[in-house]
């Protein structure tokens, strides 16, 4: 028998998987007017695949380094916890990178479908995803201040919240 805290990782990384790998590109390819993807030239296939694979990459190591050094589950949305959340703030491996990898990866999946796609309707669903996006992130970093107070705000001020420097302050 399946444990209840068992049953909600599996769902945080099922769910998912679902949403930004499957859901997303389907609803940018939708919303693309379903563009035949074999007719890309050779250029934006080659392109997207390297962004994709890299993306995906970033995501997948991530998602393994929370499991292993966190202990816990990428799927908390909007402070609601789908699963276990992490016992410990992570700054090394991936979150060297970035304080938000998976998310990062993710971005970078999606670009690579947008230059994939190449639809000014598909970087429309890439940027509103990114700014529900930047609301969760801002909603999880309230909640990682108060669950890890001053060692997170030193993790703040030294890595950046999507790429490894800090652009604006925060």
């Amino acid at each position: 028998m399946i444990g209840m805290n068992k049953f909600r990782e599996i769902l945080g990384y099922v769910s998912g998987f679902i949403l930004f790998v499957v859901v997303l590109p389907c609803v940018m390819w939708l919303c693309s007017c379903k563009p035949v993807l074999c007719e890309a030239p050779l250029w934006r296939i080659i392109v997207a695949g390297a962004l994709c694979a890299c993306g995906l990459a970033l995501s997948v190591w991530s998602i393994v380094y929370m499991r292993k050094v966190g202990n816990g589950n990428p799927m908390d949305a909007f402070n609601y916890e789908v699963a276990p959340r992490t016992k410990h703030l992570m700054t090394e491996g991936p979150y060297l990178l970035s304080r938000n990898p998976m998310l990062t990866g993710t971005f970078i999946y999606l670009i690579g479908l947008c230059v994939l796609l190449w639809t000014w309707q598909a970087v429309v669903v890439f940027v509103l995803f990114v700014v529900i996006m930047l609301i969760q992130v801002r909603s999880e970093e309230k909640r990682l201040q108060k669950d890890f107070g001053d060692e997170y705000e030193s993790y703040c001020r030294r890595t950046g919240r999507f790429l490894p420097f800090n652009l604006f302050r925060r």
